[in-house]
């Protein structure tokens, strides 16, 4: 990672408070139906440091994001565009959450790093010329697999897929993206116990 600067370290203190309330919240009302469209879903602060280093260790990366959410792991893939000299593009389906972390990222000053997407993931992939060198998936699970091959086209050789939830909560729908991307023969790929789980994939081609 990048030497942090004042501004990211502010703004990552704020996303981690935001975070620990939320969790302690959910915990209060766990028998609670809740609208998981108010909730932050955030990515670990080490899932969070291994993409910053991952996408950072890239030449230029074009980076692909597929769940901003309220932009906690898009803070940490724009300071390694701006270590690395690459940007990102990032999509979300809730407009609130998008302007949300488009404000975030702003306060960290490094909003000329990152382009904000609403929209159907779906839609928004198909839009991609490509290449993308590197790709966070973290959006709904029923996605993965559509998104995967709408992405897998527009990958650079050498492009990184990280696929986040992998054991908690995993579940079938993981267990579908784990043998999809598997299947690929030009794609490599490990499940890494981080955070929730990541299958972590490379792309090599012929």
């Amino acid at each position: 990672m990048s030497a942090m600067d004042s501004a990211m370290a502010e703004v990552l203190d704020e996303y981690h408070d935001l975070i620990r309330a939320e969790r302690a919240d959910r915990d209060e009302q766990s028998r609670a139906p809740r609208d998981r469209s108010s909730l932050h879903l955030a990515v670990g602060p080490q899932t969070g440091q291994l993409i910053n280093i991952l996408a950072a260790s890239l030449p230029a990366p074009r980076i692909l994001e597929l769940g901003t959410s309220f932009g906690y792991s898009t803070l940490w893939l724009a300071d390694a565009a701006r270590s690395a000299g690459g940007r990102i593009l990032t999509m979300e389906l809730v407009p609130e959450k998008s302007a949300r972390a488009a404000m975030m990222i702003g306060r960290a000053g490094l909003s000329e790093f990152v382009d904000f997407r609403v929209g159907d993931a779906r839609e928004l992939i198909a839009k991609v010329s490509g290449p993308v060198d590197f790709v966070l998936m973290d959006l709904w699970k029923d996605l993965y697999v559509p998104c995967l091959d709408l992405i897998h086209p527009r990958l650079a050789p050498g492009a990184v897929v990280v696929a986040d939830n992998m054991l908690r909560p995993g579940g079938p729908l993981m267990q579908q993206y784990a043998d999809a991307i598997r299947a690929k023969g030009d794609m490599e790929s490990i499940l890494v116990p981080v955070g929730t789980g990541l299958e972590i994939s490379r792309f090599k081609p012929g």
